[in-house]
């Protein structure tokens, strides 16, 4: 008979051995995973009633899976995007379990077999010229997060970066000189260099300038944990437009 497979030595070498050194993931992709793993581990402990500390790998089957991302949709009310996203998670954490725990291939595979949900890919809306003005102009400039925000919204209405690109870019990121750019680092690690127009180069200059708060290396830090909501809702737009 199998002893049992701790799922807690399971998560720690999946997150530290696969994720940090082996696939050198980056910080969103990690905090997306764990995300997963916390809404999992509260949902299991909420179904099998054991704390996650004392749960085992073969406790975590396909039904609770399921139980689990129907639990996702119906009582959350996630989107389909959302729920195979944590899906994917699930998936990469039981495809590192299949050679740490050949011996539970079985319910591996049936795991592994849980489907993505098919969706209708709607076509993304844009925001006219004059909305975009409206947009730039909303933040009042007189103050320190008017023109943080003024300066984001500009730099990721021109160059088109995705919101994980916008937040985490350092100041370092910006060159300012000849042939001035922002340079980032995209999905799968891939670095690219994006060209920055004179105009958003003139009210960047003009930022790097302004006293900073928060942490001094980002390029547009939030003066408090979950900074501005005009912020938050105008990165959310420039994501999706």
């Amino acid at each position: 008979m199998n002893s049992p497979i701790s799922l807690a030595a399971l998560l720690e070498n999946f997150f530290t051995r696969r994720l940090m050194q082996q696939r050198q993931a980056s910080p969103h992709t990690i905090s997306s995973y764990r995300d997963t793993f916390r809404q999992l581990l509260k949902f299991t402990e909420h179904r099998l009633h054991k704390a996650p500390s004392q749960l085992h790998f073969e406790e975590i089957d396909a039904p609770l899976i399921m139980g689990f991302l129907d639990h996702l949709e119906k009582q959350q009310g996630i989107r389909i995007r959302s729920r195979n996203q944590r899906l994917a998670a699930i998936h990469s954490f039981f495809r590192f379990a299949a050679f740490e725990a050949p011996s539970r291939s079985a319910q591996i595979q049936r795991v592994l077999a849980i489907p993505s949900k098919r969706f209708t890919r709607t076509l993304v809306q844009s925001l006219a010229r004059t909305e975009v003005d409206a947009l730039l102009a909303a933040p009042d400039q007189r103050t320190w997060s008017g023109r943080r925000d003024h300066a984001l919204i500009l730099l990721a209405v021109q160059t088109g970066l995705r919101l994980s690109e916008v937040t985490g870019l350092k100041r370092e990121d910006i060159i300012l000189g000849t042939g001035a750019h922002v340079r980032v680092i995209g999905k799968g690690r891939k670095e690219r260099c994006t060209p920055i127009s004179r105009t958003t180069l003139a009210v960047l200059k003009v930022w790097l300038r302004d006293p900073q708060r928060g942490d001094g290396r980002l390029l547009f830090p939030s003066a408090r944990v979950n900074g501005s909501a005009f912020m938050v809702s105008s990165i959310y737009w420039i994501s999706i437009a």
